[in-house]
């Protein structure tokens, strides 16, 4: 069950990384192309564009809880529970990231065109990121089913 257990870990890192770096790539081409209109308000822009980096830290977050588990007596049950963790975590923060960005990037595309959209992004960033935060509360509240 370490095999199993590892790819675990591996997805919950892996694949919010990926989510985070997919979804500032979209936000940042977007913060490039306000900057072209507005090169005033790129502390404004930087804001809305670094939403998406919140998704691999809570896969970091995930992977730090169930990292000290791991041993060589790890049960059947406990490395599918890891494993388990590792798919939903990385999946859920994965997508929520990449969507999260094109919110972003849509704000800020608004917002270079003179449309002061800033609160209204941050809110409308915050329904994806909040399917992430679910998915580390539930990995976390998972971890209960190891000791039973």
């Amino acid at each position: 069950m370490l095999t199993a257990s590892g790819i675990g870990l591996g997805l919950m890192i892996g694949l919010s990384a990926a989510g985070s770096a997919i979804g500032l790539s979209i936000s940042g081409q977007a913060l490039m192309g306000m900057l072209k209109k507005r090169p005033e308000a790129f502390g404004i822009g930087l804001v809305l564009s670094a939403a998406p980096s919140t998704q691999g830290l809570y896969g970091f977050v995930a992977y730090m809880l169930y990292k000290s588990i791991i041993t060589p007596d790890l049960t059947a049950v406990q490395g599918a529970v890891v494993l388990a963790a590792g798919i939903m975590v990385g999946i859920a923060c994965l997508l929520s990231a990449i969507f999260q960005g094109k919110v972003c990037a849509s704000g800020l595309a608004a917002f270079s065109s003179g449309h002061n959209v800033v609160a209204q992004t941050l809110i409308l960033a915050a329904f994806p990121e909040f399917y992430a935060i679910l998915s580390l509360v539930a990995a976390i509240l998972m971890k209960g089913l190891m000791a039973a």
